[in-house]
């Protein structure tokens, strides 16, 4: 992806202008599936996830997260934009609903993605990074959430998640920065990587064309001195509904 014009203004433009491509491209499947039916789906789709870095000087990273609980049969989904280097806030879209899917563990996509692809549609900013609150290939079908979502909008993701879901890794040093590969068996599914001294440490995966070093690099640069990256804290806080849309409103882009 090639860099993006200096002038803000175009530049929102311009990456407002391919939203709806995105869209209407993306790989499109059925959502009324029962988890026999998606479990097949996600052993399909794993196979499509690009997993080497594409060039990327991103303009704009985008957070994802979603709130529900665990047995609620509502949501929040919230996707926050902010402009990269300077990490700030230049788009928030939410979308609340119903949950149609059960909740099965490994199948947390079907759960959120609609709402996600909801909120998706309201932006003004189209991102060029995706960073989830979530598994990318650390997955038992190699299709976490953030993988999913990816492959879906052919957007780069990443799963930046703050548990692990599978594998197993070695010790991490308390210094920031450390990492340790996640394995399962014997393929490296993943990182566990320290934002901050001393701090618990998340999990970082490929979620779709991206590397994994390229996935803890970029994790890293969207810290700043806090455990989780700025895109998707700020989601979760936007989830949460702790972050006003006048934000948006009043930013006036």
């Amino acid at each position: 992806m090639q860099p993006c014009t200096s002038n803000p203004v175009i530049c929102i433009v311009l990456h407002s202008a391919i939203i709806i491509s995105h869209m209407r491209n993306g790989l499109l499947h059925r959502w009324d599936l029962n988890p026999k039916e998606a479990f097949k789906l996600q052993i399909e789709l794993s196979d499509r996830i690009v997993r080497f870095n594409h060039h990327l000087s991103p303009c704009f990273i985008a957070g994802v997260d979603v709130s529900v609980a665990r047995f609620s049969k509502s949501g929040r989904a919230a996707v926050v934009v902010l402009s990269y280097p300077e990490l700030e806030v230049t788009d928030i879209a939410v979308s609340e609903g119903e949950i149609g899917f059960p909740y099965v563990p490994g199948l947390l996509s079907f759960r959120e993605i609609p709402l996600i692809l909801e909120a998706w549609k309201k932006l003004r900013v189209q991102p060029d990074l995706i960073i989830v609150d979530g598994q990318g290939i650390a997955h038992p079908r190699r299709l976490g959430i953030a993988s999913h979502l990816g492959l879906l909008l052919d957007v780069p993701a990443i799963g930046c998640a703050k548990s692990r879901l599978i594998g197993e890794h070695g010790p991490l040093a308390d210094k920031a920065g450390s990492c340790s590969m996640l394995m399962d068996h014997d393929e490296i599914i993943g990182a566990v990587v320290r934002t901050r001294c001393s701090v618990k440490p998340v999990y970082v995966s490929i979620g779709h064309k991206i590397d994994l070093p390229g996935s803890i690099s970029w994790v890293l640069n969207c810290c700043r001195g806090l455990r989780l990256p700025e895109p998707t804290r700020q989601a979760h806080l936007a989830a949460g509904g702790q972050i006003s849309l006048s934000i948006r409103r009043s930013s006036g882009k």
